[in-house]
């Protein structure tokens, strides 16, 4: 007798009644199967559109940093106003400063501008740049020489 594929006519009613059981549970544990990989498949889809998304938006926010960049560079009042719009820098004083420390992809000479003007956030600003900078344990001539290029912010030199 072949387990696998039993013979019906060689089952009792009871057997016959337990195949039947099982196969029912075997057909529902299929659709259930399948349930699962629909929604796997699904879940994916979804993962695949929201990194695509993603994707787009820091591609979008990408293209305006270098936009705000190029801004910045020609015009650094215009250049603040316009990462502060689009939101890619708060108005908060630190944040600009902080911001213009880094400097990733300004021109030094156009940040030197922006800390130069005399116009009260500009000076606070400027006052919050020079924070940024660590001077303890630094001789004078040290401290000058502190940020690469010091001298082309407009600072002397």
């Amino acid at each position: 007798m072949d387990l696998c594929h039993p013979d019906p006519a060689e089952l009792s009613s009871g057997e016959t009644e337990e195949l039947q059981r099982i196969k029912w549970h075997r057909k529902q544990l299929l659709e259930d199967i399948q349930k699962l990989k629909d929604e796997i498949a699904d879940v994916f889809a979804q993962i695949d559109c929201f990194e695509s998304a993603e994707e787009s938006r820091m591609a979008q926010k990408e293209k305006e940093l270098c936009t705000g960049r190029k801004k910045f560079n020609m015009d650094p009042a215009k250049g603040i106003q316009y990462f502060i719009e689009h939101k890619l820098l708060t108005p908060d004083i630190q944040d600009i400063a902080r911001f213009l420390y880094k400097g990733e992809g300004l021109n030094k000479t156009a940040i030197g501008t922006y800390l130069g003007e005399r116009d009260p956030v500009n000076l606070q600003v400027l006052q919050a740049f020079v924070d940024c900078h660590e001077f303890a344990n630094l001789n004078l001539v040290q401290a000058l020489r502190f940020r690469e290029g010091a001298s082309d912010l407009g600072f002397g030199g």
